[in-house]
């Protein structure tokens, strides 16, 4: 799918990008704009604005001379949302999800703790209007539109810690929440036991109840990685 709003370079990007996420140009191959532009029928101005945009993925690197080298994967910006988008499209998903969602392991449930501390009235109301969403659209495979309050929640979580790295997570964890879905690693209906925790979270951080945030958190994070353990294994 195109991403919109960026033209022809967009739709190099769409297609080159996944080519290098998923390993078809491996580490170290060079890449000839010349002939990229010739390939994707568009000229060398837009292609050099696509290659702008992987560079500043860490993805590749321009060299005088020689052309656009692939970089090596322990090089590139894994939390920039379209890498991760990219690589969730390609045969790396599961360890790609595995690896997501351990990240959000360590990191929600203290998000979470902090959040009962730091939360305002606003974004209380926030995380029980999104909870009541996802409870409305939990049933009938409806998993587009839980997915919007899904996303919407878990960014909640981590702007209301008050840590402001926390807060930059927020497209980390809705694009494992987007990939999920949208790759079908998902049950057709969400786990009800999942839905009624994400309730009772929000109710632990209006309480100001910081074990219960904590412990909670970790609980839907556990169950998304056993879900992995079945549907993506």
């Amino acid at each position: 799918m195109s991403t919109p709003g960026r033209g022809l370079h967009g739709r190099v990007l769409d297609t080159l990008g996944p080519a290098i996420t998923a390993g078809e140009y491996p580490p170290g191959s060079v890449l000839r704009t010349d002939e990229l532009a010739q390939h994707f029928e568009v000229s060398r101005s837009v292609m050099r604005e696509a290659v702008r945009v992987l560079e500043s993925m860490h993805l590749v690197e321009s060299r005088r001379r020689v052309g656009v080298i692939v970089r090596a994967k322990a090089e590139w910006n894994v939390y920039d949302p379209q890498v991760i988008r990219w690589r969730l499209a390609g045969a790396d998903r599961p360890h790609q999800l595995r690896s997501l969602t351990v990240l959000r392991s360590a990191i929600e449930p203290v998000a979470a703790r902090l959040a009962t501390r730091n939360a305002t009235a606003e974004q209380c109301a926030e995380l029980t209007e999104c909870a009541l969403g996802m409870v409305a659209n939990s049933r009938g495979h409806r998993l587009e539109q839980y997915l919007v309050h899904d996303m919407a929640f878990h960014r909640v979580i981590l702007t209301a810690s008050g840590n402001e790295m926390f807060a930059r997570l927020g497209d980390v964890v809705a694009e494992v929440l987007a990939g999920r879905t949208h790759h079908e690693v998902m049950f057709e209906d969400p786990a009800p036991a999942a839905v009624t925790l994400h309730v009772q979270l929000a109710e632990a951080v209006r309480e100001g109840d910081a074990d219960r945030a904590e412990r909670l958190t970790r609980a839907i994070t556990v169950g998304a990685l056993e879900e992995l353990d079945v549907l993506a294994p």
